[in-house]
């Protein structure tokens, strides 16, 4: 396993809890439950490889930043987003930047240049390259915003 395949997987876990009731940290057990995750590697070849070790880790604390922190990373979201709510941006657009946002703020362990290029990377498999482009236009502003870059 790789780093972008548990950052990726990191971005699904937080699109799939915005998406359900369950409560985040429940919902992130039950997705690697063993019965639950042998139904994802059928479905999709990112989920081949069980993470472990570090790589859960780094699953974990990045989704509990997240959600620990979300409605900050949210203001960073409205601010940043230039008039466009947060409950308007694509769900796979707001999982990808919240996850990189809670990396950058969260992670000391990965740079500003990996969380920003590995978000962009990661949208490219999911939305258009005018919604790529709106991720990389965000995470950029912040990170200029908050004096970052």
């Amino acid at each position: 396993m790789t780093r972008d395949t548990a950052r990726e997987i990191a971005v699904q876990i937080v699109f799939g809890a915005s998406q359900s009731d369950t409560e985040s940290m429940a919902f992130l057990e039950d997705f690697f439950s063993e019965e639950h995750y042998s139904t994802l590697a059928e479905e999709n070849e990112l989920f081949a490889e069980k993470p472990e070790g570090s790589f859960l880790e780094y699953i974990r604390s990045v989704v509990e930043a997240v959600f620990s922190h979300l409605s900050e990373i949210d203001a960073y979201l409205q601010t940043y987003s230039k008039s466009w709510s947060v409950k308007r941006i694509s769900g796979t657009a707001r999982a990808v930047l919240r996850v990189a946002i809670a990396e950058i703020l969260y992670r000391e362990d990965v740079s500003l240049a990996t969380a920003i290029n590995s978000a962009v990377e990661i949208d490219k498999k999911y939305d258009d390259a005018e919604t790529v482009a709106f991720v990389n236009g965000v995470l950029g502003g912040f990170a200029r915003g908050e004096g970052l870059a």
